[in-house]
């Protein structure tokens, strides 16, 4: 069973948090934990797109970005997933470069060490030539970039569900099956 941390940053694509948030709800036979940790940014980004506050009602542990306590600060915490959702380009610059200056940038330190499964939900464009070193220093690092890049086959007819289609593919990335829309099935 899974043990899966899910950082919430204040890149712009709340509505990615809020839809795998709700998916890992449905499907609390796939884990056997979820802790979470939003920025300060973030709930502001969350308030700004999405209109409201329902963050404060996340049915799932949530951990200071400042609390290097949680048991996913160090390995022997035994969380095999991280998932940054959306993953700031400041945030992924941090886990670059090896600065764990809040407990982010930890947790994913802490998971790339353990040569477990980080993967970063980048939302930004175009991309400068930083950020993509960034991502490549990740990627060879053993993390997963997978940008909030929604797909169109599965012909989404509302705003939740082109989000749906990021948050499907990334949850088939950590292993949970949502039964997503399969190409060809």
């Amino acid at each position: 069973m899974q043990k899966i941390v899910i950082s919430i940053t204040g890149a712009s694509g709340s509505i990615y948090a809020r839809i795998l948030l709700e998916k890992l709800t449905a499907v609390k036979d796939q884990w056997d934990e979820v802790a979470v940790v939003m920025t300060e940014n973030a709930k502001e980004v969350w308030r700004t797109e999405l209109g409201n506050n329902e963050y404060e009602k996340i049915p799932f542990k949530i951990y200071s970005t400042t609390d290097f306590h949680a048991p996913f600060a160090s390995g022997s915490g035994q969380y095999n997933t991280m998932i940054i959702i959306p993953c700031s380009m400041g945030t992924l610059g941090r886990i670059a470069t090896g600065i764990s200056n809040d407990l982010i940038s930890r947790a994913a330190d802490v998971i790339l060490k353990e040569r477990r499964k980080l993967i970063c939900v980048v939302r930004d464009t175009p991309y400068n030539l930083i950020h993509i070193r960034n991502m490549e220093t990740v990627t060879l690092a053993g993390g997963i970039i997978c940008p909030a890049t929604p797909s169109f086959y599965s012909v989404p007819k509302t705003i939740d569900e082109v989000a749906a289609t990021v948050v499907d593919r990334v949850l088939d990335l950590a292993g949970i099956d949502v039964k997503p829309y399969r190409w060809g099935g």
